[in-house]
């Protein structure tokens, strides 16, 4: 099996972009998509892979997207910058403070929480640097937007709510085909770096819906409807104004509002939706 999955991953090194996506929606969704003519949300999300606004690569760059979003709703939105350094060395660790979030710019996933520094090393975390570095992030899902992304470590202050765990992923859907009127769709991420993470769907209104993206369980009762959920509505519209469909991650800290990331392929495509017509109904949006 071992031997069997190494050939697998290395005959897909020498496949083109469109037949590995087509082979992994294929294995994800249970269907094969149409990349000619796309009808899904997840196809449409498939075609950005392969033929992403050329806008997509600075904006996917968890540090040059600052810039954007500052211009467009001010850097008190930005989570605080301890440190991009161009490498790092121990000089860098130094001075760190006690906590922080390690980060990498390139990709998704690349996140290493430090409540205590001195439970962690340089050596540990040095190493850690160096496999984010060197992983090609377009080549895990043919994601294009990230090639030209020139990948680098970063520094962010660590988000805590009053229970101390990192705050949920607020993750904004827009839909912008009336632009004067977005459709909107809430995934909010629960304990995302605890045991049980969960993945709860809501409208714009903040009503549940039995909606399941992804592979996240679903949380027994809904979360409160936040109270600065207005807010949260108007920075996401602003970020993501000037694209047909974006998601806009966002973090509500005790009532402040910080920007996480903008995502414009999420799940690279892959992500199933649950009951299966919601693919049809968002690729209609898009």
């Amino acid at each position: 099996m071992i031997v069997r999955n190494m050939l697998i991953h290395g005959l897909k090194r020498f496949l083109p972009d469109r037949v590995v996506l087509s082979l992994y929606h294929r294995r994800r969704i249970g269907r094969f998509p149409n990349l000619r003519n796309p009808v899904t949300f997840n196809e449409k999300i498939l075609r950005r892979c392969l033929f992403p606004d050329p806008r997509c690569s600075d904006l996917a760059d968890k540090l040059k997207v600052r810039a954007y979003v500052a211009k467009r709703i001010g850097e008190t939105y930005l989570v605080p910058l301890i440190a991009a350094p161009s490498t790092f060395g121990e000089s860098v660790y130094e001075a760190l403070p006690s906590s922080f979030v390690m980060k990498a710019n390139h990709g998704c996933g690349f996140v290493k929480i430090v409540r205590d520094k001195g439970t962690s090393s340089f050596e540990v975390l040095d190493a850690l640097a160096r496999r984010w570095l060197s992983t090609n992030f377009y080549a895990i899902a043919r994601e294009r937007h990230y090639r030209d992304i020139d990948r680098r470590i970063f520094f962010e202050a660590l988000l805590q709510g009053p229970d101390g765990k990192v705050p949920p992923d607020i993750k904004i859907h827009v839909f912008n085909r009336d632009a004067a009127n977005p459709v909107i769709f809430i995934l909010v991420i629960s304990d995302r770096f605890g045991e049980h993470p969960r993945g709860d769907m809501y409208d714009a209104d903040w009503k549940v819906l039995d909606i399941k993206m992804g592979h996240y369980a679903r949380s027994a009762t809904p979360a409160l409807r936040p109270g600065n959920l207005d807010e949260l509505l108007s920075v996401a519209r602003a970020l993501a104004s000037d694209f047909d469909f974006v998601r806009v991650d966002l973090y509500d800290v005790n009532g402040t509002i910080y920007f996480g990331e903008l995502t414009f392929t999420p799940g690279a495509g892959l992500f199933p939706l649950r009951p299966d017509n919601v693919d049809y109904e968002w690729g209609r949006l898009m």
